[in-house]
């Protein structure tokens, strides 16, 4: 045993805690390997925490602290957000009409309208765990939300034709305007069902809840609006979609932003 020896030994602390009868007899004889031992084994100072440090934590736990609701199964949640979809979507074609479905072939209809309803599905099933801490996701929620925009992206790309034609800001504005009050309408009873809940991250939230009402949005158009030009459905349609996903994602940063400086002021 020499001084080599007892620095690799104490490279793992567990080891050199249980030195040998050689070991024990070379640090009896060696002043180096005496102060690296002592060195090591010394107990590292702390400070505690004053008492009013303490109590001001114990304040500000329990200011906040009360009892919860237990939540609902997620199955009844996710039975929640899909009736809010269907049942605002059937309200949108009703107040504007079908019309796209009489110029749609059945392999668009049945293509387009497949693509939202699974994208809505695959979100809905994300914000229902999202609405409870340490849930565990096939998806990752940051990821999600792009991939179902480049989903229904390839899908349109696919299902339509792209091509020129005149007035196309006019009539992408007619689809947007129409489309986006109804993705809000939709995020209100969205938003109710979240809040039940105990979010997290609120902005990947919020780009989700976004994305979902605006799908409302988008699918009561791809029913309602007979041009079947890509680039219209890409940029007014879809858009819509986009849009209100990118508010949501804003809303909720905000919303974290705020909570964060609220609570660095009840610090102080």
């Amino acid at each position: 045993m020499n001084c080599n020896d007892v620095d690799k030994a104490l490279v793992d602390w567990p080891v050199a805690s249980r030195f040998s009868a050689q070991a024990e007899q070379h640090l009896k004889s060696c002043m180096r390997c005496q102060e690296l031992v002592r060195a090591v084994s010394a107990p590292v100072p702390g400070e505690q925490p004053s008492p009013t440090t303490l109590s001001q934590i114990e304040q500000g736990i329990l200011a906040d602290l009360h009892a919860v609701r237990p939540l609902a199964p997620k199955r009844y949640f996710f039975a929640a957000f899909a009736a809010v979809f269907v049942c605002i979507v059937a309200v949108g074609v009703i107040r504007l009409g079908a019309f796209a479905i009489a110029v749609m072939s059945p392999l668009q209809a049945g293509g387009i309208l497949s693509a939202l309803v699974i994208g809505g599905a695959l979100l809905a099933y994300s914000l229902v765990h999202q609405m409870v801490p340490g849930s565990r996701y096939r998806i990752p929620p940051k990821l999600l939300s792009a991939g179902v925009i480049i989903s229904l992206t390839v899908a349109i790309a696919v299902l339509f034709q792209f091509q020129q034609e005149r007035n196309f800001w006019a009539k992408g504005w007619a689809c947007l305007r129409a489309g986006i009050p109804i993705g809000i309408l939709a995020a209100v009873p969205f938003w109710l069902l979240l809040r039940r809940g105990a979010v997290l991250s609120p902005g990947v939230t919020g780009a989700a809840i976004g994305l979902l009402a605006g799908l409302v949005g988008t699918t009561v158009l791809e029913i309602h609006c007979p041009n079947l030009d890509g680039w219209h459905i890409l940029v007014s349609h879809l858009g819509v979609s986009v849009l209100l996903a990118i508010a949501g994602f804003v809303a909720g940063w905000a919303a974290e932003v705020a909570a964060a400086r609220s609570f660095g002021r009840q610090r102080k």
